[in-house]
């Protein structure tokens, strides 16, 4: 007979200790929330088990002497290209407990990342860079529903705006942090988010966990979400925030076709009294474009796309590794679609799911984004070593969880700078790659695919992104 269950002998990693310089403070005891390291009373030292380990790497990064490194267990199954290992410790994992397997932190199968496979252009001689050091460059961003042409009049010998203009959400970069609940995160990070959008000129997603009172005063950079169950959805909360999610697809109960979306949309608009703008937001699917169409001759005034690398915390397995396409191919797509039925300028196209660094964000506009979400790079900016455990409420440093003693890990104020850092550092990197294209404004970026050049892309994927191949 087996010592333990099955699922538990062939485990992910190991941890390392080394006997010389561990003290026994107990630090790596008192600081991993899965139990790893324990206190034997019999051998008066700090033991572990490997079984327990998530890779999160909290005790190899808080212990004092250096003593704990976590490894990949070395141990391999047979060499099957077909049962590769992850399926074989599924399998076990169900066999032992017989329920849905969850996940978190998006897709991690090795698909294609097509951020990856895009490069950008470079301008010379005749049409010379810009040092961004020394000369303007301009990054606002203005999202929501744009006037098809503008109509002024003259009101007391002066040229007066006379179309009505929608309501436009104001960021100073084209940078927004991802919908993330109250209650998926806990209040000591939505706080940070709130203080950095608002310091930022961003702004920050409350997700569908509602919004905590204390974060009302944040309102001019908050979008508030309504989704399926409508946690803490009435009007109050609608009107403490400039922009409301609807959002799509999800078991609404009440949205069965585009009628019924258009309804939510109006309702929501008179419940702000058209003062915010509303964003519907969807998965990236095979359909998206038409879906995306849909949305925006339904009155949405933004629409949200969120890819199968998005960032969640927790999700069936099998859902987040084998249901929607990349965010790349959706974007593209969608921003096409928009353009050729002569709607693109009804509605800013806000891209997520696994935007990682600076260069993510301007190969999306360039694809036709207006912005882009960022979640799991916020999370990692405060700490979060993606070991996607998530779903079980224990993480050990302070983000995914709401038990107090491991939220305290997280100090509001300095979580706030290290978003404000990201956001500012990757700010700066946009600019430097405007300049490097001959571009001094974000503006002329957006949709512009002959800054963009493929590698490693087949035909379709090409016709789908509308670039070119590198040499040409």
């Amino acid at each position: 007979m087996l010592y333990r269950p099955i699922n538990q002998n062939y485990h992910d990693f190991i941890v390392q200790r080394d006997r010389e310089l561990c003290i026994n403070c107990r630090v790596c005891e008192r600081q991993c929330s899965y139990l790893v390291h324990y206190w034997d009373e019999n051998r008066k030292q700090v033991m572990h088990d490997n079984a327990k380990c998530v890779g999160c790497h909290r005790c190899e990064a808080l212990c004092p002497t250096g003593a704990i490194v976590i490894r990949h267990n070395p141990s391999q199954f047979r060499e099957n290209s077909h049962w590769k290992p992850w399926f074989i410790k599924n399998v076990y994992k169900q066999a032992d407990g017989g329920g849905v397997l969850l996940g978190a932190m998006g897709n991690p199968q090795p698909y294609p990342i097509y951020w990856d496979r895009l490069l950008l252009d470079a301008s010379q001689v005749t049409n010379p860079s810009i040092d961004p050091l020394r000369e303007p460059m301009e990054l606002r961003t203005y999202l929501g529903s744009k006037p098809d042409s503008l109509e002024f009049e003259e009101k007391e010998g002066k040229p007066s705006l006379k179309t009505k203009l929608s309501p436009q959400i104001k960021l100073n970069y084209p940078i927004m942090f991802s919908a993330m609940s109250y209650g998926s995160i806990n209040f000591n990070l939505h706080i940070a988010m709130a203080r950095a959008a608002t310091e930022l000129g961003i702004v920050y997603n409350t997700g569908e966990g509602g919004l905590h009172p204390d974060l009302y005063q944040y309102g001019p950079n908050t979008i508030v979400q309504v989704a399926s169950g409508r946690f803490g959805v009435h009007r109050d909360y609608l009107n403490a925030a400039e922009g409301s999610d609807a959002l799509s697809p999800a078991p609404h109960h009440d949205i069965y076709s585009i009628e019924d979306l258009r309804q939510l949309i109006y309702a929501l608009k008179e419940a702000t009294e058209y003062r915010v703008p509303v964003s519907v937001k969807i998965a990236a699917v095979h359909n998206a474009a038409a879906i995306a169409s849909g949305i925006v001759r339904a009155g949405a005034d933004i629409v949200a796309v969120d890819g199968f690398r998005g960032g969640t915390g927790a999700a069936p397995t099998m859902i987040r590794d084998n249901v929607g396409i990349p965010a790349e191919l959706a974007l593209a797509a969608i921003d096409q679609r928009l353009r050729d039925e002569g709607i693109r300028n009804r509605a800013s196209v806000v891209i997520a799911g696994g935007i990682r660094c600076s260069a993510d964000v301007v190969k999306a506009i360039a694809l036709g984004a207006d912005a882009v979400y960022i979640g799991s790079a916020a999370l990692v900016a405060v700490g979060c070593t993606m070991c996607q455990r998530c779903y079980t409420g224990k993480c050990p440093w302070g983000i995914a969880t709401n038990v107090p003693s491991l939220a305290r890990r997280q100090n509001p104020e300095i979580a706030k700078q290290k978003l404000v850092n990201l956001v500012r550092g990757w700010a700066h990197e946009i600019e430097e790659m405007l300049g490097g294209m001959g571009l001094n404004s974000i503006e002329s970026l957006r949709g512009n695919r002959e800054k963009l050049r493929a590698v490693g892309l087949n035909e379709v994927e090409l016709d789908i992104f509308g670039v070119k191949p590198a040499g040409r």
